[in-house]
């Protein structure tokens, strides 16, 4: 189970082709809560897009800006749909999106499912563009493939809408030519006129209108709709950096400033600083009282029976993550109990899962039982089987594993049994301690919560979970083949096709999507790894080939997509010779003067250290001259070719040597891939110079509420 993905009965899955609809009543009992997904895959492992959804009326558009789902706005305002990020998959990203069908306010009639693309990229470019929607137990229901996308930057997949009380699903799939910005200004959102006459110099022009389009006539450029009682959305030209945007978002709860780059939505959210106060301490032997303390926690129970507890609790008390932590299992948006230690009926004698979550919404119950492990201790298959059972006989809908370790697509952390036989089906999924404590950072570091109290608890919570005696600090131990595996590479004994080396390829692939989420919440960005695979490729049969080609090389890789980085970060841990490798390649200016290049990029990384490593690439030649960043501070030019072969980037590496353990203490492994990561991208990646700024129909779309006069 990979983060996000359920074990359950497959059923029938709808094929749908453009301007086809279809209602969801007649494929499931269950869909008061969908669940939709937006694929794609690229050659490069680099295609990127942005989800967003619009709620619209019965004019077909968007009543206010809360009405108006995307990158910095996440949530509407109601609750009744939530875009919950993206995931890698084996042949690309899916970027998810969770609606409540039953909180959508009766004044919405239909629900805009889109996408958008920055920088001059084309939908186009994209391969296996799809969309699937899932009902509440995470059965797929519907697959609707884009074949025609087409040189357009933002594209409708497809909305949801009523007819008849019933909600039903269409597959639109309409391409705009000129951006979110006339996607945004179709559906009633008023465009800041400097911005408007940047980006949209003309009226928008839909890329598939036809006499057979499935769009409905209400979506009108023409048509127009009073500017007093619609959103503002902001468009700035230039951005700041991504690190000053960081800063000021979270200085302006304090300050009162408003920064012009900061994104903002209508509601003012509370952030913490990242600065802490002066400590009022006599000397630094006093330890701050905690809510949550960990200096008693002695056994593996109490740890389990401690952790589920607090954070079932902060759930509760904080609506923002225990919305975000079960939207994405098909929980509806409303009143949130949580249990702890419930007994419940099993044969002879009865179980006590760890918790309970129960959620209800106009009148419904929605309830997942809770399985907890910390400390590294595997989930065991009878115990979470037993509570999928007593789920079905009881009429829940989820059950939901935590445990310290990262699911995996195609990669179960346990095999459960399900009766067919059985009508009500029960959703299991996955939840790792490393993504809780991601969710909890990113809310009080970067995104904000509604009060000074919730931050606080959050703070809290995550001083708990980051503390090495909570046992719940995430992936944390390489596996028992770890060591057999890296003595068999030393010795030349390991061959192809030996299962300990798939063991360790999951192990490495399970570390390398956990060193994303912390350094995502870290950074406030999504961070993500970069799967070069064809697409269609099967998640175990991809795992197979890296684990020959570790056999053969002695080698793991793996590959970081950042926001706001000039590249890829690779990480490659060589088995042979204990060495860590991070690098990025920068590539090298359209305008300019190579000697120019190398001595910006000199003083770019001024606050390098002296051992980083810079090898200049050359095109058709691979590599030319290289050296260390302590040598060529005083001469730049001895980078450069003497032949004046065509320069295309830089390659900048730093290498350590990595832990023999396969744990996480001092000298484990998993430990030094940390390190290796936080120091590369702190010393050297935060320095180089970001990318060129997107144009407004990307990321940088801001929400202000204009005041109905």
């Amino acid at each position: 189970m990979r983060p996000g993905a359920a074990v359950h009965l497959g059923g029938h899955v709808h094929k749908m082709v453009k301007g086809a609809n279809i209602g969801l009543a007649a494929l499931s009992e269950d869909v008061g809560s969908v669940m939709v997904s937006l694929g794609w895959s690229s050659a490069t492992g680099e295609g990127d897009a942005d989800v967003s959804v619009l709620l619209l009326d019965g004019r077909g558009k968007v009543r206010s800006d809360a009405d108006f789902c995307f990158y910095n706005n996440p949530v509407a305002g109601d609750g009744s749909v939530q875009l919950l990020g993206k995931t890698p998959t084996a042949d690309g990203d899916e970027d998810r999106i969770s609606f409540d069908l039953d909180a959508v306010p009766p004044a919405v009639d239909r629900v805009v499912i889109a996408a958008s693309r920055y920088g001059g990229a084309r939908f186009g470019d994209l391969n296996g563009l799809a969309l699937t929607l899932a009902d509440r137990s995470g059965e797929r229901l519907v697959e609707f493939s884009v074949e025609d996308a087409g040189a357009v930057s933002a594209f409708i997949f497809g909305e949801l809408y009523r007819r008849s009380g019933e909600w039903k699903f269409r597959a639109v799939g309409q391409g705009y030519a000129s951006g979110l910005a006339a996607l945004a200004t179709d559906f009633g959102v008023d465009i800041d006129d400097d911005a408007a006459e940047e980006e949209v110099p003309g009226e928008p022009e839909p890329d598939h209108q036809t006499a057979d389009s499935p769009m409905p006539a209400a979506v009108s450029p023409t048509a127009v709709v009073p500017a007093a009682v619609l959103p503002t959305v902001t468009v700035p030209v230039q951005s700041a950096p991504a690190t000053e945007r960081r800063e000021d978002a979270t200085e302006a709860p304090q300050t009162g400033r408003k920064s012009p780059s900061r994104p903002r939505t209508a509601k003012k959210k509370v952030t913490l600083p990242k600065a802490a106060r002066k400590s009022l301490a006599e000397n630094d032997s006093w330890r701050t009282a905690r809510l949550f303390p960990v200096s008693a926690l002695k056994s593996d129970r109490e740890r389990e029976m401690r952790a589920t507890s607090i954070l079932l609790s902060v759930m509760a008390q904080v609506p923002e993550l225990g919305r975000r932590l079960t939207a994405g299992f098909g929980a509806p948006a409303g009143r949130m109990e949580t249990f702890t230690e419930v007994s419940l009926p099993h044969g002879d004698s009865p179980r006590r899962p760890d918790g309970v979550v129960r959620v209800e919404r106009a009148g419904k119950l929605w309830t997942a039982l809770v399985e907890t492990k910390t400390n590294g201790n595997p989930l065991k298959q009878e115990q979470v089987q037993a509570y999928v059972d007593i789920a079905a006989r009881r009429g829940y809908e989820s059950v939901i594993t935590l445990s310290n370790d990262v699911a995996l697509e195609g990669s179960p952390l346990v095999d459960i049994r399900i009766d067919g036989r059985r009508k009500h089906k029960v959703a299991l999924w996955h939840l790792s301690w490393a993504e809780v404590a991601h969710q909890a950072q990113m809310l009080i570091r970067h995104e904000g919560v509604g009060n000074v109290s919730h931050a606080w608890l959050l703070q809290e919570l995550l001083h708990y979970l980051q503390h090495e005696n909570s046992g719940c600090h995430g992936f944390q131990n390489m596996g028992p083949a770890w060591v057999p595996v890296r003595n068999g590479i030393d010795d030349e004994t390991l061959c192809q096709g030996d299962p300990r080396a798939l063991d360790v390829i999951e192990s490495w692939e399970r570390l390398v999507r956990q060193v994303c989420l912390r350094l995502g919440g870290e950074l406030g960005q999504k961070v993500l790894p970069v799967q070069r695979t064809r697409r269609g490729a099967e998640p175990r049969a991809r795992r197979a080939a890296l684990a020959d080609r570790l056999c053969s090389e002695g080698r793991l890789q793996a590959e970081l997509r950042l926001e706001d980085t000039p590249g890829i970060l690779a990480i490659t841990a060589d088995l042979r010779t204990g060495k860590l490798r991070t690098s990025i390649e920068v590539p090298a200016p359209e305008q300019g003067y190579p000697l120019t290049w190398a001595k910006r990029l000199i003083r770019q990384l001024a606050a390098a250290p002296a051992d980083l490593h810079i090898e200049t690439l050359v095109e058709n030649e691979g590599t030319g001259p290289r050296g260390t960043l302590e040598r060529l501070r005083p001469e730049p030019a001895d980078i450069l070719p003497k032949d004046g072969a065509q320069i295309t980037g830089f390659r900048l590496s730093l290498f350590k040597g990595m832990g023999s353990g396969r744990g996480n203490a001092e000298t484990g492994f998993i430990r030094s891939v940390d390190e290796a990561v936080d120091r590369f991208h702190a010393n050297v990646v935060a320095h180089l110079d970001r990318p060129t700024p997107r144009p407004a129909q990307g990321r940088e779309l801001t929400t202000e509420l204009t005041t109905a006069s």
